[in-house]
């Protein structure tokens, strides 16, 4: 346990955003993997609310070319809010407003060549500098009532270090993440004794995953700063991060929402169901349609 005295708050967030999105062509051929929406908001966008509601205040996004939809959709449309309120379209263009964080919270930075999520992250350490910061994954759609991020912080200023989120998934899906050698339970804290990435099932030390929840502190830069290239010749960021366990507290937050994989073809469309299912506006057309179906 850490003093809460020496715990500094997470203020920063960094979305890695620079991915071509190939498992998604040809949609993805002109627009970000990113930008694709789940039922009317773009995946992206439920990765910044959660963060928002978690306490979040700068916004970093680290994009590669053919990104600037992002920036755009984070940004004023001066022309369709215009057209929006000219016509009192109250409820269509509050939905735009809401979408965006505060003047001067979001940054951009450039991943120009596709090395890895450790490199993606190392991009962005003169936007984060000395201080704390989430990494959130925006393919992993998490749902609860209290967001995974928000849980997570309530439970890092308790331990302070590094806080990842976890999930037990099949054994033999080890080979797609990076799994947890886990220690001690407390509740749904798990120390983590070691991380390991994307192990093969019959060499995982668990089937704890991360998907795609990160608190960190400011030292894994340092770790980053190798460039050493792991699993599939890129930099891993679970590399970096296995060489700061027990250089301070680190640990693992079994989250228990729900989770849906919007990196993946059939996940995103798992995805859709849900969250219409989920909404009182059109939950009773949809699952008439999918009655229909004779599923």
């Amino acid at each position: 346990m850490t003093s809460n005295n020496t715990i500094r708050p997470v203020r920063k967030a960094v979305f890695p955003v620079a991915g071509m999105g190939t498992r998604f062509l040809p949609a993805t051929k002109a627009v970000p993997k990113e930008m694709l929406p789940v039922v009317d908001k773009p995946v992206i966008q439920y990765a910044v609310e959660e963060a928002a509601a978690a306490g979040i205040e700068q916004f970093i996004f680290v994009t590669g070319r053919g990104k600037h939809v992002i920036e755009d959709h984070f940004d004023h449309a001066y022309e369709l809010e215009a057209l929006l309120s000219a016509r009192e379209k109250t409820k269509e263009l509050n939905s735009l407003l809401e979408a965006l964080p505060p003047s001067g919270s979001v940054s951009f930075t450039r991943q120009q060549t596709p090395r890895g999520l450790g490199h993606a992250v190392w991009c962005a350490r003169h936007f984060v500098g000395d201080e704390p910061f989430a990494v959130l994954l925006p393919d992993e759609l998490l749902v609860d009532r209290v967001g995974c991020l928000a849980q997570m912080t309530a439970a890092y200023k308790e331990t302070g270090g590094c806080v990842v989120a976890v999930r037990e998934v099949p054994q033999e899906e080890t080979r797609r993440y990076g799994v947890i050698a886990p220690g001690e339970n407390r509740g749904s804290l798990i120390a983590v004794n070691g991380i390991i990435e994307k192990p093969e099932p019959e060499q995982a030390p668990s089937r704890l995953a991360v998907i795609g929840r990160y608190i960190l502190q400011p030292e894994v830069f340092g770790e980053l700063d190798r460039h050493e290239v792991g699993a599939g010749d890129e930099i891993q960021l679970t590399d970096a991060l296995a060489r700061l366990i027990g250089r301070m507290p680190f640990h693992g937050y079994r989250y228990t929402g729900q989770r849906y994989d919007c990196g993946d073809k059939v996940g995103f469309l798992h995805a859709n169901i849900a969250v219409g299912l989920a909404r009182p506006d059109i939950s009773g057309a949809l699952t008439e349609i999918l009655r229909s179906l004779k599923l």
